[in-house]
């Protein structure tokens, strides 16, 4: 069985993407990441056939909605193939550091291509597996053909892709036709798997022909029979999970030797009183062990922090993480960041009634030679950080009466 964890993570461009985090029931025995196909999201039949039974399989799998798509934010029409590539490097990012390094990435049409071009830059990768991908990115001009000679006069044209109208600006063809997929197959150095349908009508046979011969060995050939390319029947999708998980298994550890590390949902937050004090507590995180405690002047022994200074630190380390994991991806020079902050209950007044709330000051210091719209840009990743995020949209509490020995 496997379990689905909806999270947030910030794109190559520092825009918030929504994703699905696919997790066995079980410790994973690898971390894999998907890409959906051009216009589809994260939840096209697919994406979310494919990786939820990979993850029955023991394959942890990470898709998500590209910029300007789906759930994601950012504007669809300031992005091309080289921030799809980017928002690629942000999830492997993110789930080297919060779970552990995709080996395998697993890319559908268009997001075979941006698979293909992305792998050669993540070390952790072993193998690659595309789904009826085009060999040149720029093959997806054929869907708006009509309407190229606009965008080539005008700039740009909305154009109707699979019923729904996006703006497609020349920047995005530029950059399309920039990209030449032979000139990194062949230095991937990674294993391949070419999955296609003989009778694709979008994306034809040849281009996994192409991809094929462009590419050293280890690589491998599956037909997908008479799948269309969408893979729309499920008995497709759930085909191409079975060989991928076949596949790959040479290039992945033993399921009896498990990659990841524990999720999330296991790794709980234990908090006892120890009874040295009247407000003295031991938390357990993993093998992290600490005291939270009360200042004196409310009767604690003040032996570590309060509750709300547990609530200010996890803020402030989650806005230097996220500050670092943005600069990191765009080689910024920051060389510290700092934050201070403290909270406060007050009282406001809103249509003539008075109410308290919460308030906490937060002081951020950016140390490096960063000029002032660099500084301004790493600012606003701050503000975007998921503990703030949490904070800003207020969290639902859900809790148990359990037995003491449970």
């Amino acid at each position: 069985m496997s379990y689905t964890k909806k999270i947030e993570f910030v794109g190559g461009n520092g825009e918030v993407l929504a994703a699905a985090l696919e997790l066995p029931d079980d410790k994973p025995v690898a971390c894999a990441l998907f890409a959906h196909c051009f216009t589809c999201g994260k939840d096209v039949f697919a994406a979310s056939r494919i990786t939820k039974k990979l993850a029955q399989q023991g394959i942890a799998v990470l898709r998500f909605d590209f910029t300007g798509i789906g759930c994601s934010d950012g504007e669809f029409a300031n992005t091309n193939f080289t921030s799809n590539i980017d928002d690629l490097l942000a999830a492997a990012e993110f789930l080297t550091h919060e779970y552990d390094a995709p080996s395998l990435l697993i890319g559908h049409s268009l997001g075979g291509a941006a698979v293909l071009a992305a792998a050669p830059k993540l070390d952790s990768v072993r193998a690659v597996v595309t789904i009826g991908a085009p060999y040149e990115p720029s093959h997806v001009e054929h869907l708006f053909t009509c309407d190229i000679e606009e965008i080539e006069r005008t700039g740009n044209a909305r154009v109707a892709i699979a019923g729904r109208e996006f703006t497609i600006q020349k920047q995005f063809l530029d950059d399309l036709r920039d990209y030449q997929e032979h000139n990194y197959i062949a230095h991937m150095r990674k294993a391949l798997l070419v999955m296609h349908a003989p009778r694709d009508e979008v994306v034809g046979i040849d281009n996994a022909k192409d991809i094929f011969l462009a590419a050293k060995h280890p690589k491998s050939f599956v037909s997908l029979d008479d799948a269309d390319h969408l893979l729309s029947k499920r008995v497709d999708a759930l085909y191409v999970a079975d060989v991928i998980t076949a596949w790959a298994s040479r290039y992945m550890a033993s399921r009896h030797e498990p990659m990841l590390r524990v999720p999330d949902e296991d790794r709980m937050v234990e908090v006892t009183e120890t009874s040295e004090g009247k407000f003295t507590n031991q938390v357990t995180v993993g093998p992290h062990t600490f005291r939270a405690d009360e200042p004196e002047s409310v009767g604690g022994e003040d032996s570590g922090p309060s509750p709300y200074e547990f609530l200010m630190a996890g803020l402030g380390a989650c806005t230097t993480m996220t500050m670092r994991m943005y600069v990191e991806r765009k080689g910024w020079p920051m060389d510290r960041a700092s934050v201070r902050l403290k909270h406060e209950k007050v009282t406001i007044e809103e249509e003539g009634k008075k109410r308290r709330i919460d308030r906490i000051h937060r002081h951020i210091a950016i140390e490096g030679e960063l000029d002032d719209a660099q500084r301004q840009r790493i600012y606003e990743i701050a503000n975007r950080c998921p503990v703030h995020r949490t904070l800003e949209n207020g969290a639902e509490v859900e809790s148990h009466l359990i037995d003491s020995d449970g």
